[in-house]
């Protein structure tokens, strides 16, 4: 019984922690396309044409304090300076998504 116990608390804790988690519950291929679609003639490779030093490299985004799914999926959905708000043109799932991807494409450098 005892073994049973640890086993679902076990169980619990895994989906917890993976289902608060929005890294694991976003769809990286659909953020690609979503990015690809709305982000990339500003922000192509990870770069910013508008404000050179404020690009989605890994380096910038630690620096301005956006190196989070919480803070890129904020910027996306409010925009800021130059870049308009997606807010309206972009689902909740699509904003979420282009997040880790640009979480992920920072992880690797922009190298695919």
């Amino acid at each position: 019984m005892k073994t049973l116990l640890t086993i679902l608390a076990l169980t619990l804790v895994t989906l917890t922690t993976w289902l608060s988690n929005p890294a694991f519950a976003a769809d990286i291929a659909d953020g690609a396309k979503v990015f690809s679609a709305n982000c990339a003639a500003c922000h192509m490779g990870g770069g910013n044409v508008v404000m050179a030093n404020k690009t989605l490299k890994k380096e910038a985004l630690e620096q301005f304090g956006m190196n989070s799914a919480d803070a890129i999926m904020y910027q996306v959905q409010n925009g800021k300076n130059a870049m308009p708000a997606f807010g309206g043109r972009l689902s909740e799932a699509q904003i979420e998504n282009v997040a880790a991807y640009v979480l992920d494409q920072s992880a690797k450098n922009w190298a695919g």
